[in-house]
C-alpha cells in the first residue's frame, strides 16, 4: 500500500537509435507501457511529418477495415476475437494472411511478418492482401447492387403487368356499365377502358385515353395522388394496387413497401406533367402491351417470370459469394486492425522524434524509475538484433526537468478506487494519493447511510455475481454501462459488506430488528401493551446488559424509537466527518513535510489543526464524554430520597465522594429526605446545591448537557457553560476558544508575510522595473492566502454540517423500509391469501424500484460528494498530470471498447 499513498518515481530520459532500428525499438516499447514520449517537433504540423506518409498509410488500412467490418455486420457475422490481446503482443509471429478457402483455394496464409520482417514490409504485405479484399468485395457490391436494381425492376413490371390486367378484366367494364347506364357523354370512353372487342362499340367512340404505369413508394402515395390532381386540376383518373412483398434497396438493402399506380388521361400536355411528378417521386414507369390483346400480355408476363426466376438465381449466388468472402473476413479482421494500430502507434510516435543527425533520431519522454533498466535492455537488444555497429543511448536528462507526469500501479481491486479520484483531478506528482483512503472510508460511509442487513445483501449479492463472471466479462465487449459495473465490482463488494455490517449495528433488517443475541430488556410479561416499561434485565454497567453486538432490537418497539435512532444516527455522523476531515488536513500537513514547504507547514497546517482540534475535535471529545458518563448515577446524587425508602441503596448510584465510590450517607435535619451523599433537602434547593460534583452551571455535573447549546455558547457565551460535564470547563473552553481566535490570523497573514520578506530577499539586487510585478505577486499571494483562510474556516463548519447526510440518508432509507412493510405487507396480512399475494408484489416492486436500484444511486452519490467536497479539498490540489505510456495494450484496450 505504500508505493499506492505516492506516485511512482519517474525520471525524464533522452534516447539515441539508429533510424534502421527505430520501428523495433518502438514495437519492443511498445510492450513494456513504462515511457511517455515527448514531443519533440512541437511546431511541425502533422504533414511535415518525418513519418506521415507512413500514418496516411495506416489510416487508409484502418478505413480498409472499417469497411470489412460493415459488410461484415450487414450479413449479421461477429467478428471473431483476436484472443488474449497480452498473448497477442507476446507472439512472435503476426500473421496477416487468410485461411484456406474457396475463394483463392489457398490453405495457407499470404503473408506473415514478425521480427524480421520491417515495419515498410509488414505494411507492403497488409496492403497487397486488404486491397485485393476490398477491390473483391466491393466488384461483388457493385454487382449485386445492378443485379438488385435489375431483379426490382422485374419484380416491379411483374406486379404492374398483374395489377393492370387485373384492373382491365374487373373494373374497366364495371365502370364501363354504370357509365354507360347513367346517360352521360363519359360513357363512350368508358367503354373504351373496359377493353370491348365488339367493332361496333370502337366505330361509336370517336377518342381513346391513354396511360401511364408504374411503382411509387407507400409512404409517398398520398402526396403522390394530391400533386396529380393538383397538377391535371382531376382531369385524370388515377388507381391503386399495393405490393404485398417488400422491394429491397439496392444502395441502402433496407426493404421498402411500395404500390402499383395506373394513371389514365386525354392530353399530351397533361402526360409531360405526369412524368415530371413521376420523376420528382422517383416513381418507375413501365410501358405495357395494348392490354386488348390478351395473347401479347400473357406472354409478357411468361417472359418476365422466367427472367425473373433467372434474375433470382444470379442474386442469390452472389450473396452466397459476398457472404463467404465476409465470414472469410470476419475470422481475421479484428487480428489485422490491432496490427495496424499497433503499427500506427510506432509511427506516430516516431513523429514525436528529432533526427538531429543523419541516421539517427532522439527521443525524449517519462519513464517510470523502476522500468528504466528495461528500456535501456530493449533499445540494446533491438539494435543488436539489427548488427547496427553504432551502439544506442539511454540516459536520464539533467534537470531542471518538465512537471513529471503521475502514475499509480493499481490492481483489480485499486483500479475503481483510483478511477474514483481520477475522475474529480489528477493527483500532483508523489502527492498523497486520496484513493489509498477512498478504498476503505468510500464504502463504509456508503454503508453508513444504507445500513440494512437485507438490502445490504442483495448489493453484496450483485458484487459476487460480477466477481463470479470477471474472467468472462474480461474478454466480453461491454456496454458502458456494464463496463462501468464491471470495472466497480470490487467497490460494490465493499459497499454492499458495509451495508450489511451497519445493518448489524442498527439492528436492521427490512426495517424489522433481529433478536440475535437475545434483548437485555424486559416488560415483565409475555404479552405487554402500550404504554408497558421495559426494565433491564442486568445493572447498569454490568457486561450481562449490554448487547453483544449492535444495538438492542427492544429499541424498534419503543416509543422513543425515532428519538434514540436519530440522537445516535446523527452523533455518529458527526464523529465520523470530523475524524475524516481532520485526517485530510493531517495529510496536508504530510505533503507539506515531505515536499519541504516550511512556510505550509508551520502557518498553514499548524493553525488549521490547532483551529480544528479546539473548536470541531473538542465537539467529539464531549460526544464520547457524554456517552461515558453515568448519568443515572449523576443524576441520582443530586436526587432526594428518604433514608431507608424506597430507591434509597440503590446500585446505581456510583459516585466518589470524599473517597468513597458508591456509598450511601444518611443525614440529619432538614425535610427528612437525603441525597445519596447525605445532604440534607430543604425543599427548595436546586440541583447546584444537591450535586456533589462542584463543577458550577446551574446543574453543578450532575444533569447531562444539550451539547449543541454548549458548542454554541463556546463562542457566543465564553466562559458560561450551563451544564458542564468535567471541572473547570468553562476554563478550558475559553482557552480552546482563544487558540480558534489566535489560528485564525496567523493563518491569513504569517505566510504571506514570510514570503514578501523572502520575495524582498531575492529581488533586492533586482532593477527598478521588477517593482511592480513584485507588487503585483505579493498581491495575489495576499488574495490567494484570504481565499484559503475563508474556505477552510466557513469550510469546517459547513463541511460538518454537510456529514449529517449520513444521518439525514439512514433515516430516510430506515423510515421507507418501514413505510413499504407496513403499509404494503402487514396491511394484508390479515386480510386474506390473494391481497396478502398482491400486497407481497407491491412490497417486493417499491422495495427493488425504491431502495435497492434509487437509494443506491443516492447513497453513492452522496458518498462521492463527502469524499470529493469535504474531504479532498484539505489536502488534494487535483491539478496533477496524468501518465500516459505508449502502450499498445492500452491502445488496443481503447479500440475493442
Amino acid at each position: 500500500m505504500s508505493r499506492w499513498f505516492r506516485s511512482e518515481h519517474m525520471e525524464y530520459i533522452s534516447l539515441i537509435v539508429n533510424e534502421d532500428a527505430a520501428h523495433d525499438c518502438l514495437a519492443d516499447l511498445g510492450k513494456l507501457s513504462a515511457i511517455q514520449f515527448t514531443d519533440l517537433n512541437p511546431d511541425l504540423t502533422p504533414f511535415q511529418r518525418r513519418y506521415v506518409s507512413y500514418v496516411r498509410r495506416c489510416d487508409e488500412l484502418e478505413r480498409k477495415l472499417r469497411f470489412f467490418s460493415t459488410e461484415c455486420d450487414n450479413f449479421g457475422l461477429n467478428l471473431e476475437t483476436a484472443g488474449d490481446i497480452d498473448s497477442f503482443l507476446e507472439s512472435n509471429a503476426s500473421i496477416i494472411g487468410r485461411t484456406g478457402s474457396a475463394l483463392s483455394g489457398s490453405g495457407a496464409p499470404s503473408a506473415t511478418g514478425g521480427k524480421g520482417a520491417s515495419g515498410t514490409q509488414l505494411l507492403e504485405s497488409l496492403e497487397v492482401e486488404l486491397e485485393g479484399y476490398e477491390s473483391q468485395l466491393k466488384e461483388l457490391n457493385a454487382y449485386s447492387e445492378k443485379l438488385t436494381r435489375e431483379y426490382n425492376e422485374k419484380v416491379e413490371l411483374q406486379e404492374v403487368l398483374e395489377k393492370a390486367r387485373r384492373f382491365f378484366m374487373t373494373d374497366a367494364p364495371r365502370l364501363a356499365v354504370s357509365e354507360l347506364s347513367s346517360g352521360r357523354p363519359g360513357n363512350k370512353p368508358g367503354a373504351l377502358l373496359a377493353g370491348a372487342h365488339d367493332d361496333e362499340a370502337r366505330a361509336d367512340l370517336d377518342m381513346r385515353f391513354s396511360s401511364i404505369t408504374g411503382v411509387v413508394s407507400t409512404e409517398e402515395k398520398v402526396r403522390f395522388e394530391r400533386m396529380i390532381f393538383r397538377a391535371t386540376r382531376g382531369n385524370c383518373y388515377v388507381r391503386f394496387a399495393p405490393i404485398k412483398q417488400p422491394i429491397t434497396d439496392p444502395e441502402t438493402g433496407s426493404l421498402i413497401e411500395k404500390c402499383v399506380f395506373i394513371v389514365f388521361f386525354k392530353s399530351l400536355s397533361i402526360e409531360t406533367k405526369l412524368k415530371k411528378i413521376c420523376d420528382a417521386f422517383f416513381a418507375h414507369r413501365y410501358s405495357l402491351p395494348d392490354m386488348d390483346d390478351a395473347p401479347a400480355v400473357d406472354r409478357m408476363l411468361t417472359e418476365n417470370a422466367q427472367e425473373l426466376v433467372d434474375s433470382r438465381t444470379v442474386l442469390l449466388k452472389n450473396q452466397d459469394t459476398r457472404f463467404r468472402l465476409c465470414q472469410m473476413l470476419a475470422q481475421h479482421t479484428e487480428r489485422w486492425t490491432w496490427i495496424v494500430l499497433r503499427e500506427k502507434a510506432v509511427y506516430h510516435t516516431l513523429n514525436m522524434f528529432k533526427a538531429d543527425v543523419s541516421g539517427m533520431l532522439r527521443g525524449e519522454g517519462w519513464v517510470i524509475s523502476e522500468s528504466f533498466e528495461d528500456v535501456r535492455a530493449s533499445v540494446n537488444r533491438a539494435h543488436s538484433d539489427m548488427d547496427h555497429n553504432m551502439p544506442s543511448h539511454v540516459d536520464q536528462v539533467a534537470k531542471p526537468w518538465p512537471t513529471p507526469p503521475t502514475h499509480f500501479t493499481t490492481n483489480k481491486f485499486t483500479y475503481g478506487y483510483q478511477e474514483f479520484v481520477n475522475t474529480y483531478g489528477i493527483p500532483r506528482y508523489r502527492e498523497a494519493n486520496p484513493a489509498l483512503f477512498t478504498a476503505a472510508t468510500f464504502p463504509f460511509l456508503f454503508g453508513v447511510m444504507y445500513g440494512d442487513i437485507g438490502h445490504g445483501l442483495f448489493l453484496f449479492s450483485a458484487g459476487l455475481y460480477l466477481l463470479w463472471n470477471e474472467e468472462k466479462n474480461d474478454k466480453a465487449k461491454l456496454d458502458e454501462m456494464t463496463g462501468g459495473l464491471h470495472s466497480g465490482r470490487y467497490m460494490i463488494v465493499m459497499m454492499g459488506f458495509f451495508a450489511v455490517y451497519a445493518g448489524l449495528v442498527y439492528n436492521d433488517c427490512f426495517s424489522l430488528g433481529l433478536n440475535l443475541f437475545g434483548t437485555r430488556w424486559s416488560f415483565g410479561s409475555d404479552q405487554p401493551e402500550e404504554g408497558d416499561v421495559a426494565e433491564m434485565t442486568g445493572q447498569y454497567g454490568d457486561g450481562d446488559s449490554v448487547y453483544p453486538f449492535g444495538l438492542d432490537p427492544m429499541w424498534h418497539v419503543a416509543a422513543n424509537e425515532l428519538l434514540f435512532f436519530n440522537s445516535f444516527k446523527m452523533k455518529l455522523s458527526v464523529i465520523f466527518g470530523i475524524v475524516q476531515m481532520f485526517s485530510g488536513t493531517c495529510l496536508k500537513g504530510i505533503n507539506a513535510m515531505y515536499f519541504g514547504k516550511r512556510l505550509d507547514f508551520l502557518f498553514e497546517f499548524l493553525p488549521m489543526v490547532a483551529f480544528a482540534s479546539s473548536l470541531f475535535v473538542y465537539m467529539v471529545i464531549l460526544i464520547f464524554m457524554k456517552w461515558s458518563i453515568n448519568w443515572n448515577s449523576r443524576m441520582l446524587s443530586a436526587t432526594c430520597l428518604e433514608p431507608g425508602g424506597d430507591g434509597w441503596g440503590s446500585a446505581d448510584y456510583q459516585e466518589t465522594v470524599n473517597g468513597q465510590t458508591g456509598v450511601w450517607v444518611e443525614c440529619n435535619g432538614g425535610d427528612g429526605t437525603c441525597t445519596p451523599w447525605g445532604y440534607p433537602c430543604q425543599g427548595n434547593d436546586d440541583t447546584a446545591d444537591k450535586c456533589p460534583l462542584d463543577f458550577g452551571g446551574s446543574g453543578d455535573g450532575c444533569q447531562p448537557p444539550n451539547l449543541i447549546t454548549t458548542l454554541i455558547n463556546i463562542a457566543l457565551a465564553p466562559g458560561s457553560v450551563e451544564e458542564p460535564m468535567y471541572k473547570g470547563q468553562a476554563g478550558m473552553q475559553n482557552l480552546l476558544l482563544a487558540i480558534a481566535g489566535i489560528s485564525v490570523p496567523v493563518l491569513l497573514c504569517a505566510k504571506p508575510y514570510f514570503l514578501s520578506k523572502e520575495m524582498a530577499t531575492h529581488h533586492h539586487s533586482a532593477h527598478d522595473d521588477d517593482d511592480d510585478e513584485e507588487e503585483h505577486g505579493f498581491g495575489e499571494i495576499i488574495i490567494h492566502q484570504a481565499i484559503e483562510t475563508i474556505e477552510f474556516v466557513l469550510g469546517m463548519v459547513s463541511n460538518t454540517a454537510s456529514y449529517l447526510r449520513l444521518w439525514a440518508l439512514s433515516l430516510a432509507h430506515s423510515e421507507l423500509a418501514t413505510v413499504f412493510w407496513e403499509k404494503a405487507m402487514l396491511s394484508t396480512l390479515n386480510l386474506n391469501w390473494f391481497a396478502t399475494f398482491i400486497g407481497y408484489g407491491v412490497f417486493a416492486g417499491t422495495t427493488f424500484g425504491v431502495l435497492l436500484m434509487m437509494d443506491v444511486l443516492e447513497c453513492f452519490l452522496h458518498a462521492l460528494r463527502l469524499h470529493w467536497v469535504e474531504f479532498q479539498n484539505k489536502f488534494f490540489h487535483a491539478d496533477g498530470i496524468r501518465f500516459a505510456p505508449y502502450s499498445f495494450k492500452q491502445i488496443l484496450v481503447d479500440a475493442s471498447a
